[in-house]
C-alpha cells in the first residue's frame, strides 16, 4: 500500500512539473513574439501606382492549356480564362 501512495505522489509531481514547464515555454514563447513585433514591425509594402492589369495570354499559349487540361481530365475539363502573372 506505501508503494502505491508513492507511485501517485512522484506521479502528480512529475505532471505538475511538466504542466508548469510546459506553461513557462508558452509564456516565453508570447512574450518572444511580443517583443520581435515591438522591435521590428513587419514591414507593410504599398501597391505600385500605375501598376498595369495582368496581360491577357495569347492564342497560341491557350490552345495548348485547353489540350492540356482536356487531356488530363479526360475531357471533362476546360479553361475558361488564363492571364499571365
Amino acid at each position: 500500500m506505501n508503494n502505491i501512495g508513492l507511485g501517485i505522489e512522484l506521479m502528480v509531481v512529475g505532471m505538475s512539473t511538466v504542466f508548469l514547464i510546459l506553461l513557462i515555454v508558452i509564456w516565453g514563447g508570447k512574450l518572444l513574439i511580443k517583443a520581435v513585433n515591438k522591435i521590428a514591425p513587419e514591414e507593410t509594402v504599398a501597391p505600385k501606382k500605375g501598376a498595369a492589369a495582368p496581360a491577357q495570354v495569347d492564342s497560341t499559349t491557350m490552345a495548348v492549356l485547353q489540350q492540356v487540361v482536356s487531356q488530363i481530365t479526360g475531357g471533362k475539363g476546360h479553361v475558361a480564362s488564363a492571364k499571365r502573372i
